[in-house]
């Protein structure tokens, strides 16, 4: 966190704010996302974030600052993640100080263009170490919500974009390339930033921006659901990169966890700790995975989720499971006996799902004459095809969805085929289920 930019307060009125922000609702045609339960985010995938940091800062001279290897290190280790992850990354260059420096945006696809929720935290630490609470916690949990959001295969009805800023600790200066960079139409498409600096603080607080009031009263319902008081953020505000994007006219939000301020004796009794600096190693060579507070970095991490899956507004698509295929091509007489094809399924926990896809790839010159089942390893039949004599086009090449709820997964299944009348032949070319 930079110390640097001078506070504004926020002056929107909640109907406006929702207004401009575009929190007044998802479209006719998604589910909200306040319906949808964000995912936990858990606190061992963020943790392993900051020792991969720690151990860049290790490797490049104790530090991952502007213009030294350990930050663009820091760059391609979660552009690497991201990229794995199906997101689209842009690497975004300036100059400062005579040394190049780097902000990485990553966009998920799909979502309205036209209007973008993007969450950010600046990735530089300062020179004197390695920067793990200031701010790989901020980086580390927007990078696992990010991770968070492939896994679930989220389809927002907002388009959303990270983004990870370099020179922060030099005055903003990656957040503020970007943002003056954005031509005055891509600006106005941004309804809301969210910034995460500081959440992982040894000597927590929990604190939120004031800026925003639809961000912020996401963040404190989250916050109050757990039972957690919040405070607003004074020590830090308009200090970090929300300042570039609020200076433009764009609604923003965040949290923080304190920096050298001193706890006082009521916020000791509001949230534990001591009456001591709410990081006592900010900015110091201690600032090291030694020097988070694992249940702020858990709760906080959650918090960024939950305002991801809410202000985003979309809807799920479970990830696909397991996939069994047999391609052996299967003969199949005309007007003669069933013939078979059969996938052994392994490694399948409990019973099959409710909704198992069965892929059939039938070769054939007339299907009308084809009956087509499904066998269970139990000797189950589900009938996916019934004879007909009025069909008369070829082939059969399609998904069913079969309620095989009571079945057990694994074991041989069978796709039965018999051709049930005269003078048409063809072929089983492939049959897979899909769990």
């Amino acid at each position: 966190m930079n110390l640097s930019v001078p506070r504004r307060a926020a002056a929107l009125s909640l109907t406006a704010a929702l207004t401009l922000a575009g929190f007044t609702g998802a479209s006719a045609n998604a589910t909200p996302a306040a319906t949808l339960a964000a995912p936990d985010i858990p606190v061992a995938n963020v943790k392993q974030h900051l020792a991969d940091l720690q151990s860049i800062a290790n490797a490049n001279g104790g530090n991952r600052a502007h213009g030294r290897t350990g930050y663009k290190a820091s760059i391609d280790f979660v552009k690497a993640k991201l990229d794995a992850a199906g997101y689209t990354t842009t690497i975004q260059q300036f100059t400062y100080n005579g040394t190049t420096g780097y902000n990485l945006i990553a966009d998920w696809p799909g979502g309205d263009p036209n209007q973008v929720l993007m969450a950010g935290a600046h990735l530089d630490s300062v020179s004197s170490g390695a920067g793990i609470n200031d701010n790989g916690s901020g980086s580390a949990a927007i990078l696992e919500t990010a991770l968070a959001v492939s896994r679930a295969g989220l389809q927002p009805t907002k388009h959303l974009r990270f983004g990870w800023w370099g020179a922060e600790e030099l005055g903003l200066v990656g957040s503020k390339y970007y943002v003056n960079n954005l031509p005055t139409t891509e600006r106005s498409k941004i309804s809301g930033y969210l910034n995460f600096d500081m959440i992982g603080s040894p000597n927590p607080g929990y604190f939120v921006y004031d800026d925003d009031p639809a961000i912020e009263q996401t963040f404190k319902d989250y916050f109050a659901g757990l039972g957690v008081p919040t405070e607003i953020e004074t020590e830090g505000d308009g200090r970090s990169d929300h300042a570039s994007f609020k200076n433009v006219g764009i609604p923003v939000g965040g949290l923080f966890t304190g920096a050298s301020r001193v706890k006082t004796s009521a916020q000791v009794q509001k949230w534990g700790g001591t009456a001591t600096a709410f990081d006592r190693c900010y900015h110091s060579s201690c600032d090291t995975t030694a020097n988070i507070n694992d249940t702020a970095l858990d709760r906080n991490s959650d918090a960024v989720a939950h305002a991801i899956w809410t202000l985003s507004a979309g809807t799920t698509t479970p990830p696909p499971g397991p996939v069994f295929e047999n391609t052996a091509d299967v003969s199949i007489p005309d007007n003669g006996a069933a013939v078979t094809s059969t996938v052994n399924v392994t490694g399948v926990t409990g019973n099959a799902p409710a909704t198992l896809k069965v892929g059939v790839d039938i070769i054939h010159t007339w299907r009308g004459d084809l009956v087509v089942d499904l066998v269970a390893p139990d000797g189950s039949v589900y009938n996916l095809k019934p004879f007909s004599s009025s069909d008369s086009a070829d082939n059969v090449q399609t998904t069913y969805t079969v309620n095989a709820s009571s079945e057990v997964a694994n074991g041989a299944w069978k796709l039965r085929v018999q051709d049930k009348a005269a003078y048409d032949t063809g072929y089983i070319n492939s049959f897979k289920l899909t769990f």
